[in-house]
């Protein structure tokens, strides 16, 4: 086994306090230069500059962002619709799924227990755009047995970080 191989089966376990700190900079500010990562976590660029990309080969960075503001592109109203398909199998749950992906208007979908089968998160400009999402993009999606909205009239808290500790 070369010093490559040990990187394939990397896992949480095998993260130190300096993975997980530069994790939570990176979610914090992921533009930030590996000069001043290494700044922060007390070390060099370049083991710094390692690390990273050992973190991103094995998985625990899929990608790399720009979180933009809703509101002032003019989708601000947010909506969380749960959805309940007419019939279950496996070929119907796969193509709700590709068509549901297919609409730009939801930024999240999540197959839920309980009552629903799906809840999706919506990003509308207003009550007239959610109305005809729902009749004729929605209501376009094969199965849909039905839906129900929930209106979000505050954002309180909001966050596409993974709890880490501080490392």
């Amino acid at each position: 086994m070369n010093s490559n191989d040990k990187t394939e089966n990397y896992s949480v376990q095998n993260l130190d306090v300096v993975d997980i700190k530069l994790l939570n900079l990176l979610q914090t500010s992921s533009n930030m230069t590996t000069k001043e990562l290494a700044k922060l976590v007390n070390l060099s660029p370049t083991p710094v500059f390692e690390r990273i990309k050992r973190l991103e080969k094995n998985g625990f960075i899929k990608k790399y962002v720009a979180v933009l503001d809703a509101d002032k592109l003019d989708r601000g109203l947010i909506v969380f619709c749960n959805i309940t398909l007419k019939q279950h199998s496996k070929e119907i749950g796969h193509q709700f799924v590709e068509e549901i992906t297919a609409l730009e208007e939801v930024t999240e979908c999540y197959n839920i227990s309980g009552d629903y089968d799906f809840l999706l998160k919506v990003l509308v400009r207003d009550m007239k755009h959610y109305q005809d999402f729902v009749f004729n993009r929605l209501g376009a999606v094969n199965n849909v047995g039905s839906a129900h909205s929930t209106f979000v009239m505050a954002e309180i808290k909001h966050t596409h970080a993974v709890p880490l500790g501080e490392g």
